[in-house]
């Protein structure tokens, strides 16, 4: 066998599906099954890419250069005005000044401050975030979904069984929000429908999140909106300035098609913002409409978004303000973003297209989870280095080096334990498959995916805002500490897969104001 086909036998599993009895036949009354063979996530531990660790490593080495740069020239200069030992002698040992001498060296030392600071802006904070709860009366089990699809006359049988099975082993509880709307017999995928969603969704997460950060809607100055599929005109950001009367000069971005890793993309851009303009604030809104994404229609791989996607919405505050460092709950380290579209099979891989009968909906390639799992592998060996104890890289940028310079066709150069430089872990909770291939290749444990799965749960797949439902999980369980380092991390259509890194500012109290605070008792379920 070659090595190219050993290689694609490595990214293929089998499950043993439909055992029953054969009804007719030769063969009627005896025992059958059979074998399903799908693709798996690959090993995201083995053969490591040498381009993606080498952005890392070049992101890390250009930051370090600043630092290095700033501390070499004072030193240069102490050396053009004269030698160390007479210019400490003259300081300490006699007490006599030269008065140049002085005044030189403390302009270098004002100097050398000035361009550190200016040079590295300002830290990120987030001052909070809320996720929004839809009303109880929005509840749907997953009997009911059933139930009452059947009876809205939307789909036939066929599409109800299928959507039936999924269902069952979606890893999805019983106490998920759907719009009323979509099960009714009338058309739901409309602009009104989805505007209705969105004003829910949306003015119920930005208002809890300005009462409870105690701000007032023209105190900020960046807004960030990003829901993939629903970009009326009118934008959803212009909406959210209309509603709150935001001031006139706000910088505002509406970003859509961009998936469920968009979450983590509108954090980018709200930072880059944030260190172009200084002592401000930026919103971010993240969220997805049911409504009008419903799909009606009999072909499969577009039925499987409705059994996932749910009602949901995230709002959070960043500032890069001076006066809001103790008032902070996080500081933002690191954001890294990974694109694969510029390959074909990525590129397809999750999109919005029409069926035979011009039913609009979101349609799944059978190759998500190959193709999913390469952009997250890709992504974790970019961040790799930028989290690593310094030991650890260099330990592993030898072995990469010698295996890439004298073992060219080896395969055992392993990803280091990067899990040791986190203490949570937020997944976007997709679905259960996806979270089992995540956490089994990842070798993570049981509680490094609790958050995502409890989420999936609970809330079923929010889309970009699920991450945030997860933060929320973990602060409503106590478990964020001082210093606690958070790793979120997104994928979604392009294909991209997105990751960012938080520090724990200080101790996170459960409050009140949290989507999970009344039925937290119930969690974590044993089987989800």
């Amino acid at each position: 066998m070659t090595r190219e086909r050993a290689e694609e036998h490595t990214l293929l599993s089998t499950e043993i599906v439909n055992r029953g009895i054969e009804p007719s036949g030769p063969n009627a009354g005896s025992r059958s099954f059979s074998v399903r063979v799908r693709r798996r996530l690959p090993d995201y531990l083995q053969s490591v890419n040498f381009k993606y660790v080498n952005l890392g490593y070049r992101c890390l080495i250009n930051h370090a250069m600043k630092t290095i740069y700033l501390v070499a020239f004072p030193l240069l200069l102490v050396i053009v005005f004269g030698a160390r030992d007479e210019l400490w002698r003259k300081i300490w040992d006699e007490g006599s000044y030269d008065v140049a001498t002085v005044v030189a060296s403390l302009a270098v030392f004002v100097f050398t401050l000035t361009v550190y600071f200016l040079s590295n802006p300002r830290p990120i904070y987030l001052i909070d975030f809320a996720c929004f709860r839809p009303p109880d009366d929005l509840k749907l089990s997953k009997e009911e979904f059933v139930e009452r699809a059947r009876s809205s006359g939307k789909f036939d049988e066929e599409s109800l069984i299928f959507q039936s099975r999924i269902l069952k082993s979606s890893g999805i509880g019983d106490e998920t929000y759907i719009p009323k709307v979509v099960m009714s017999p009338e058309n739901c995928t409309t602009m009104t429908e989805g505007r209705k969603e969105a004003a829910m969704v949306i003015f119920g997460a930005l208002d809890e999140l300005f009462e409870k950060c105690g701000i007032r809607p023209k105190d900020v100055g960046i807004l960030v909106v990003n829901c993939n599929l629903f970009n009326p005109t009118p934008s959803i950001s212009a909406m959210i300035i209309n509603h709150y009367k935001m001031r006139g000069n706000i910088l505002s971005y509406n970003l859509g098609g961009m998936g469920c890793s968009a979450g983590i993309i509108g954090l980018d851009l709200a930072r880059d913002l944030l260190h172009a303009n200084p002592n401000n604030l930026a919103i971010i809104v993240s969220t997805e409409m049911v409504t009008f994404s419903w799909y009606t229609g009999t072909e499969r791989s577009m039925l499987i978004p409705n059994c996932f996607f749910r009602m949901g919405c995230s709002a959070v505050l960043l500032s890069n303000r001076l006066r809001d460092f103790r008032r902070g709950k996080y500081v933002l380290e690191h954001i890294v973003r990974t694109h694969k579209g510029g390959d074909d099979r990525s590129f397809r891989c999750v999109s919005q297209d029409e069926d035979e009968q011009r039913n609009k909906g979101t349609s799944m390639s059978r190759e998500f989870l190959e193709i999913g799992g390469h952009a997250i592998k890709a992504n974790i060996t970019t961040l790799v280095p930028l989290v690593l104890p310094f030991s650890k890289q260099l330990i592993f940028l030898v072995t990469l080096a010698w295996r890439h310079l004298f073992l060219p066709k080896s395969n055992s150069s392993n990803v280091p334990d990067y899990k040791l430089a986190f203490d949570h872990f937020c997944v976007h909770a997709a679905s259960k498959t996806v979270l089992d291939e995540i956490q089994a290749n990842m070798e993570l444990s049981d509680e490094n995916v609790e958050a995502s799965r409890m989420t999936l749960h609970r809330f079923g797949n929010t889309s970009s805002s699920s991450i945030w439902y997860e933060l929320a999980y973990l602060e409503a369980k106590d478990r964020v500490r001082r210093g606690d380092r958070l790793w979120q991390l997104a994928f979604g259509s392009g294909f991209k897969s997105n990751s960012a890194v938080w520090r724990a500012k200080r101790h996170v109290n459960p409050t009140s104001r949290n989507p999970w605070a009344d039925c937290l008792h119930r969690y974590p379920v044993r089987s989800p």
